[in-house]
């Protein structure tokens, strides 16, 4: 299945363009499922029916779902309570029920991303269409599966549990109670979860596109949003600039936007595949209007997002970590080697990355920023290293 992945900056119609483009992937044949996710159904009134918790007919081949964050809140919080009973009951506590629990911060988010999963191993789709929060908040909800499995492997390492049989005799040779079987069995589940989320954002098929004003305001989202993006490894397959003027037009007053608008394509063709959607004079509502919009529908994949490891130990030395980082700025960049770990921050972005076999034996010798691409140095350590027989 294709999944698009779409976000932009607050205001940019991020919306509109999500349930245009599924709306031209249906056309194109393709049973496509978008799926929504603000609080209020701005995705249903582009598509000129009312979405919620219930997927919905929106057109032929086209079915529209905006999940219900708080179901899933109380659902979730009912059950855990369920697997504490016993320590809850230990302690006292009162039941929470279910009418009475209002959603978390982060709720929408998790209920997000099991929609996600779910849509993408139902297999009753051929193309998934998400309509993302805007861009600083797409960023870090597409980080969190990787960032809350590492929070789990640290806190409840999965090793540990083949000392469960000596819990009780360690409990009371410590004189604090050890972590309880139903604590690992429902890590367990959370990390098989965030995994399955993991692997749709990260398949081969999943792109994201980005949508923004061509202006000032939109040039710096959208290096900002490719920054963050490109740190995650994720590809962006088009760049649709929205709402653009035309280009002859008798009102005289709108030259100067014209003139900016058209700088700002001219700048972003050099470096992006940029669509354009014109400004229709007003919202664009319902299938009539989301069609003269005509943004592409799905496009073929860009190539993988590799992060390259170049042998020039013959030469100089050393082997080279190719990361790709389109919009670095030098002075904003940082890394940190943590054990067999890479801290790389980069703008307001940071991602803990794994080191690749080879260069975990290595130390670090450097680095260079080079066309927006960062380049990591890495010298064979003489204690580590394979010597020649």
């Amino acid at each position: 299945m294709r999944t698009i992945l779409i976000t932009g900056p607050g205001g940019s119609g991020r919306t509109t363009l999500a349930a245009a483009t599924a709306l031209a992937a249906a056309a194109g044949g393709t049973r496509t499922l978008v799926l929504g996710t603000d609080c209020t159904d701005t995705l249903g009134a582009a598509l000129g029916v009312r979405t919620g918790p219930a997927p919905v007919q929106a057109a032929p081949r086209l079915t529209a779902w905006r999940p219900d964050a708080a179901q899933d809140f109380r659902r979730d919080l009912t059950a855990l309570q369920e697997r504490a009973s016993t320590a809850l009951d230990l302690l006292g506590a009162s039941r929470l029920d279910p009418e009475e629990l209002t959603p978390l911060p982060g709720a929408g988010e998790l209920a997000l991303l099991r929609a996600l999963r779910d849509a993408a191993l139902s297999e009753k789709y051929d193309t998934l269409v998400v309509d993302l929060p805007p861009a600083p908040q797409a960023l870090a909800l597409l980080a969190l599966p990787e960032e809350l499995r590492r929070y789990l492997r640290r806190l409840l390492p999965a090793e540990r549990q083949a000392a469960r049989a000596l819990r009780p005799v360690l409990g009371r040779l410590a004189g604090v109670p050890m972590p309880a079987e139903w604590l690992y069995e429902t890590a367990g589940r959370w990390d098989l979860e965030l995994a399955a989320v993991e692997a749709v954002v990260a398949d081969r098929d999943t792109v994201v596109r980005l949508v923004a004003e061509p202006g000032p305001a939109g040039a710096e989202a959208l290096r900002t949003a490719a920054l963050g993006l490109a740190l995650r490894g994720l590809r962006t397959d088009v760049v649709i600039a929205n709402r653009v003027l035309p280009e002859a037009s008798p009102d005289t007053w709108l030259a100067g936007p014209v003139a900016q608008q058209r700088k700002t394509l001219e700048e972003w063709r050099e470096s992006y595949d940029v669509r354009t959607a014109p400004h229709l004079g007003h919202d664009p509502r319902g299938t009539d209007d989301l069609t003269a919009l005509a943004v592409p529908g799905v496009q073929p994949a860009p190539p993988a997002a590799d992060w390259p490891v170049t042998d020039r130990l013959a030469d100089d030395g050393v082997l080279v970590w190719q990361i790709p980082l389109p919009g670095a700025i030098r002075e904003e960049l940082d890394l940190v080697r943590r054990g067999d770990e890479l801290v790389v921050t980069a703008g307001r972005f940071r991602r803990i990355v794994p080191l690749p076999s080879a260069l975990r034996r290595c130390t670090v010798d450097g680095a260079a920023l080079h066309e927006g691409e960062l380049r990591i140095r890495f010298a064979p350590d003489p204690g580590l290293w394979p010597r020649n027989r």
